[in-house]
């Protein structure tokens, strides 16, 4: 079937398969919410195709993003992580993963859940934008620079104003999607 997509997922039938399926679906379970936030870290200075090739590397290098687990890594984890091809393995970002993981586990002990901090930045809704070019979406907004610095005053790494805005691209929390794009309507409920 022929779809008016977003240009930004070009031909690459992964990226499609992602913009199609993933990308601006509402997101409120924890370790989606996770998984999202340590993989948009990954992504800082690359292209978020890369992280999606290696996607199931991660899962399978930090035990399907959960955080229980990955807050009890030591230096022997790291070691393997920097070693593991599968993933980017970039010291500081592997060790943000860590050190976020105790974060989230903090929030969760804090508040039970991860979500409802995350998502009280968008009034709890998603935003409904209605883009019409690519060059009109925002890399960062008041409600993304609000995030980032709740998140790095709770103990976060690798999550700046950008990184915050591409996840709530993701997890649905705006609605991105270019108005000609079937997925706008689609997520919109218009």
């Amino acid at each position: 079937m022929n779809r008016s997509r977003c240009a930004w997922c070009g031909t690459d039938p992964l990226y499609q398969a992602y913009h199609d399926q993933e990308w601006g679906v509402p997101v409120h379970d924890d370790r989606r919410l996770f998984e999202m936030l340590i993989l948009d870290g990954a992504q800082a200075g690359l292209n978020w195709l890369t992280i999606l090739r290696k996607r199931e590397n991660y899962r399978r290098a930090l035990a399907d993003f959960n955080p229980e687990i990955i807050a009890s890594y030591g230096p022997t984890d790291i070691a393997r992580l920097m070693a593991d091809p599968g993933i980017i393995r970039n010291r500081l970002k592997i060790e943000s993963v860590i050190r976020n993981a105790r974060a989230c586990l903090a929030i969760q002990e804090q508040l039970g859940e991860l979500g409802p901090l995350l998502w009280r930045h968008v009034d709890f809704q998603p935003r409904q934008n209605a883009w019409t070019s690519l060059a009109e979406l925002p890399t960062q907004t008041p409600e993304s620079e609000a995030m980032s610095r709740e998140l790095k005053r709770l103990g976060f790494n690798f999550v700046g104003p950008t990184i915050c805005y591409a996840f709530m691209q993701a997890t649905g929390m705006v609605n991105d999607h270019l108005v000609t794009c079937f997925r706008h309507r689609e997520l919109s409920g218009s």
